[in-house]
């Protein structure tokens, strides 16, 4: 019984670490991107689905930086800025989460 409550007790630790992620994607989204963007973040969020996200934040969000950074200029400098590799990588969870095939809906605007 000791050793069950361990296992669920672990689940539901690694379940809200993910989860924080998703808020601090969408906490980073809206103090680093959404100006330059010139979208709130659910608008962000549903702009591609699941798969596509996961296709554009692999490799270090290698097709994140190179699809914004062309439809958005002005952010280019963040998007390659080494000092936000790790919002983006929240940012990343954020938009997976929320994709437009997720059947989730942020609580962002």
């Amino acid at each position: 019984m000791k050793k069950l409550l361990m296992i669920l007790a672990s689940v539901a630790l690694m379940a809200s670490a993910a989860q924080a992620d998703v808020k601090k994607g969408q906490k980073a989204y809206l103090k680093t991107f959404k100006n330059d963007f010139a979208m709130n973040g659910t608008r962000f969020a549903v702009e591609h689905s699941v798969a596509q996200w996961e296709v554009l934040f692999a490799d270090g969000a290698k097709g994140f930086i190179q699809e914004y950074g062309e439809r958005f200029p002005s952010a280019k400098e963040k998007l390659n800025n080494p000092s936000n590799a790790d919002k983006l990588q929240d940012i990343g969870d954020f938009a997976k989460e929320y994709g437009n095939d997720s059947g989730n809906v942020p609580s962002c605007g």
